[in-house]
């Protein structure tokens, strides 16, 4: 979380959007900013339980493929009305499966099972394999930037995670033309990122003060 944080605080620095993929060392789940901890607590057995810099519900980082998106102020997709780029970037996904012989489907509205839970039920526009939820986002759209953040819970098929990254990467050179490069992060980023840490992420009292 506080390195999808930094990322969003980069992006006037930087001034180029940044795809991260990424995983989990043990059995976690995050919650929305908005949420209140005690309600998530009773809501899920995972733990520990991390609040994110953006809004959403529950998400379970169990055995999910974790990824966010970062784009400058300016940005085609920073200027995209909230709903408007949560649509594309489920469409990217679908795509990304499609490339890889797995068929989706963005769900053309919602059904709610379990307020507050992103997994149980689904919402316009989120990514469903034979009609379940399999990819949900949150975002964060301020003066910096526009963060993304989501989950993909992978469908019960023959597929590898690097496959689906790759996938993910051809699609965007095809559709929006970018060319990618590994990024190498100063040492202002790795300092911000400690101190996001230390000061908040880790800490109680942040992830409980509501």
């Amino acid at each position: 979380m506080a390195v999808d944080e930094a990322l969003l605080e980069a992006m006037p620095r930087w001034r180029r959007p940044v795809l991260r993929f990424y995983g989990w060392t043990e059995p976690a789940a995050t919650f929305g900013y908005f949420q209140k901890y005690a309600e998530v607590a009773e809501r899920t057995l995972l733990r520990p339980l991390v609040r994110r810099p953006t809004g959403g519900g529950i998400v379970p980082h169990d055995a999910d493929w974790t990824y966010s998106l970062a784009f400058p102020a300016g940005h085609d997709w920073h200027q995209l009305a909230a709903v408007a780029s949560y649509q594309r970037v489920h469409e990217w996904i679908q795509a990304a499966f499609a490339r890889l012989a797995v068929a989706t489907e963005l769900a053309p509205g919602a059904r709610h099972t379990a307020p507050g839970a992103c997994f149980e039920g689904y919402e316009t526009s989120d990514v469903l394999w034979r009609g379940r939820k399999i990819a949900g986002a949150a975002q964060r759209r301020n003066k910096l930037g526009l963060l993304i953040q989501g989950s993909v819970q992978p469908p019960p098929v023959n597929l590898a995670r690097a496959e689906w990254e790759r996938a993910m990467g051809k699609v965007a050179q095809e559709r929006w033309r970018m060319e990618w490069r590994e990024l190498s992060a100063e040492a202002e980023f790795n300092d911000q990122v400690e101190a996001l840490v230390t000061g908040k992420y880790a800490r109680a009292e942040y992830n409980q003060k509501r």
